[in-house]
């Protein structure tokens, strides 16, 4: 990420998402663009400060109709002169646009790199920043809900003050160094014990405020696919923890509209579905499932392929080569209890991760659960609200660990030179969430989740 000081710009809005496309600008060049591309009989007063201004954008090769957002530094979102061009929302006027503003000096911007700037330049803070990429990749209103909270402050305000609380407790260990018991400065142990349990309140005010709005933030989605009676809705019965139960039948096609429950997977719980068995000659209503059961599969961070084990190859590999692109899956050789059940896939399969599993006799549940995890965690398919969450409830864990360390050794004599050191260590795990001790690595994985323009 290249340091603030040069003007960016970029396409802030996807070409073809509406009537406007908009393109933003920030740096010192804003002014100076928006004066070189103005095409109007009033020039707009942008020595005024904020405004709203009409009139055409001078591309270059013609003029296209203008709504011109002005906002100066420091009352912007990045605390530079910002300017946003509100332009017909056809792309290829929108690249022209920012060609013309690159030829102006200006140069595109990075992936979050909007975002970055006002938290590097002390607009927000990174708790607040993280908020504005979880409401980017929100997919339910609870998962917006929760990506609100954060961006507003939710958590900001409740690890502020309890910075607050940790750096006065600390200085009062640290001023009782210089005095014994004897001298009438010397704090009393009884302060200090109060305001450690009030410390400790606030922390354990804030993780439960965050687990709350981790839950909010929304679970992964898991999905299971596979032919009609591969043992798919025995596995959802087997694996779920939700109230919701799938009809079992050697009948094909007793799965239609989608089934949801909780799958847990160690701490870590995502939301299983299961949809319609693969049939490439449906009709009617079961048609209408299959194509639900595909939408499914395609919005899904994880798939469940599962497989009877006495399927024969050809049949499995037409079934793989109808999985969906792109999505992440693991192969559940499934039923493989049943006479003449294969106890392995056949060699073409062996790529796939898999497991086996006999959800009757719940027989490679557990394996299975932890290749699952390990695909979504790796793959980055937690979801930026569920993943942003765990940082976040990790930092506040580490300080209250700190904390009670702290707490204990006082209590059973330590000086406090040690409970004083232990606050530190609290106060740089809180200062992870907001950005003071966040090394530049992780910095710029989160920012570079961010899409172009925010």
């Amino acid at each position: 990420m290249s340091a603030a000081g040069d003007t960016i710009c970029a396409i802030a809005s996807p070409p073809g998402g509406g009537a406007r496309g908009v393109v933003r600008v920030s740096g010192p060049l804003a002014k100076a663009m928006v004066e070189a591309t103005w095409d109007g009989e009033e020039v707009p007063a942008l020595d005024l400060g904020r405004g709203v201004f009409r009139g055409g954008f001078a591309d270059g090769g013609g003029t296209q109709p203008l709504l011109l957002l002005w906002m100066p530094g420091p009352r912007s979102f990045t605390r530079e002169d910002v300017a946003e061009f509100h332009l017909p929302g056809a792309a290829p006027l929108l690249k022209r646009a920012l060609a013309r503003l690159v030829e102006l000096g200006g140069r595109v911007a990075e992936p979050g790199e909007f975002t970055r700037r006002a938290f590097e330049n002390g607009r927000i803070d990174l708790s607040r920043a993280e908020g504005v990429l979880s409401l980017v990749e929100a997919r339910s209103e609870a998962a917006r809900r929760s990506a609100v909270a954060l961006l507003f402050g939710g958590l900001d305000e409740r690890v502020g003050g309890l910075r607050d609380g940790l750096s006065d407790l600390r200085a009062l260990c640290e001023s009782s160094l210089d005095f014994d018991s004897s001298d009438t400065t010397d704090v009393p142990a009884d302060e200090i014990a109060s305001r450690l349990q009030a410390v400790e309140a606030k922390l354990e005010e804030a993780r439960g405020w965050e687990a709350a709005r981790g839950v909010e933030a929304g679970a992964p989605r898991v999905v299971l696919v596979g032919a009609p009676n591969a043992g798919k809705s025995t596995l959802f019965n087997a694996l779920g923890s939700g109230t919701q139960k799938a009809i079992v039948s050697d009948h094909p096609g007793t799965t239609r509209d989608r089934l949801l429950t909780a799958w847990r997977l160690g701490g870590l719980e995502v939301e299983l579905a299961d949809v319609a068995g693969m049939e490439e000659a449906a009709q009617g209503p079961d048609a209408e499932a299959q194509r639900l059961g595909a939408s499914a599969s395609l919005a899904a961070d994880h798939l469940l392929w599962v497989v009877d084990a006495r399927r024969g190859e050809a049949e499995v590999e037409r079934e793989r080569a109808a999985l969906p692109d792109g999505v992440a899956r693991t192969l559940v050789w499934s039923q493989c209890d049943r006479e003449g059940a294969s106890q392995s896939p056949p060699d073409g399969l062996q790529g796939e991760a898999w497991a086996r599993v006999s959800a009757l006799r719940a027989e490679g549940l557990e394996e299975l659960a932890g290749i699952v995890r390990e695909g979504l965690e790796g793959g980055g398919a937690l979801g930026s609200g569920r993943e942003l969450s765990l940082r976040h409830s990790a930092a506040l864990d580490g300080a209250a660990r700190h904390v009670r360390a702290g707490r204990s050794d006082w209590e059973q004599g330590s000086p406090l030179e040690l409970l004083a050191d232990e606050l530190r260590v609290a106060t740089d795990r809180l200062d992870e969430i907001a950005g003071r001790t966040t090394p530049e690595d992780l910095l710029d994985r989160i920012f570079a989740r961010f899409c172009l323009g925010k």
